[in-house]
């Protein structure tokens, strides 16, 4: 009975599913498939018409300046998802247990943690750059105010400060993601389990450490390879903060900035035509999608252990 229900709705299930897989499938997926295709092609304008197979990854790889700014680029790629890990997952576990707790103010909290998530990355960027500016931005007027003038300074224009800088913004930005992940996770701890460690005369910290944290680790799992797919594809703050050149000097060059820079710029500003800017992005998606399984398949052992 159960396997003709099954063959009955399948048809209404392909229905409903369409619409979404065609959208899929032009907008996401055959570009995809023909920006790696363009990869192996090399030429002038948007459509090179010169195969030459894998000499463009060869070039990327072995070749200067293109090698320098890939690695360039994977390196502070690199940083910049490390801090944002550790920022987002820190502060967005904090705030969630914080707004979990039935403390004054947390329903309060919980309803507008996720309010700059929803602002445009664009907007968010240049509202930083404002407030980060050395000559009138509040933020450095605030460090001469409390006294510390001494740590105030050009914050996008040191090598050393600028990449974390923007990570933090984006950390910022996004923080209401981990947390209503967080919050989700904790939420669905049965309550009897949290009473019965308080009754055995568990304090908050093992309370913390023992069961909350062990029942949502899949979650932060998730949370990690969300944050690692948003860093490693991602353009928009440094087009915002940085300008497509990711000033000073490279230092905010990620994946995202140098694709779009060696596609769409001139040879003058660091074009190196659509094949070339193809294969960065077919970089781009096979480190992205490799991640992706290799949490998969970690994820899918750790599950295999645990039952």
């Amino acid at each position: 009975m159960a396997s003709l229900q099954r063959q009955k709705w399948k048809p209404f299930m392909v229905l409903f599913i369409m619409p979404a897989a065609v959208i899929y499938l032009v907008f996401l997926l055959l570009p995809i498939v023909d920006s790696l295709r363009l990869s192996f092609y090399s030429g002038t304008g948007f459509i090179p018409d010169k195969f030459v197979g894998f000499d463009n990854y060869v070039k990327l790889f072995t070749q200067f300046p293109f090698k320098d700014r890939f690695w360039n680029a994977f390196k502070n790629n690199i940083e910049f998802f490390l801090i944002v890990t550790v920022v987002q997952n820190f502060f967005g576990f904090l705030i969630a247990f914080l707004v979990t707790r039935k403390i004054p103010g947390s329903n309060f909290f919980r309803k507008i943690s996720f309010l700059p998530t929803t602002l445009s990355v664009i907007v968010v960027g240049f509202l930083f750059k404002l407030i980060l500016n050395p000559s009138w931005g509040i933020f450095n007027k605030i460090l001469s105010g409390i006294g510390l003038s001494c740590l105030a300074k050009p914050w996008l224009g040191i090598p050393s400060t600028a990449l974390p800088v923007l990570a933090i913004v984006v950390s910022w930005q996004f923080m209401g993601e981990s947390v209503l992940f967080y919050t989700a996770g904790i939420d669905a701890i049965p309550e009897d389990t949290l009473e019965a460690a308080r009754i055995d005369g568990a304090n908050p910290i093992q309370e913390l450490f023992h069961i909350i944290v062990p029942a949502i680790m899949p979650i932060i799992g998730i949370v990690t390879i969300l944050i690692f797919i948003g860093d490693f594809t991602q353009f928009d703050i440094v087009y915002a903060m940085a300008t497509t050149q990711a000033n000073p000097a490279f230092s905010t060059d990620l994946f995202g900035s140098l694709f779009y820079r060696a596609t769409f710029s001139t040879p003058v500003r660091g074009g190196w035509g659509m094949g070339m800017g193809a294969a960065v992005s077919g970089i781009m998606f096979i480190l992205v999608f490799s991640a992706v399984l290799i949490w998969l398949y970690f994820f899918k052992i750790k599950r295999g252990d645990e039952e």
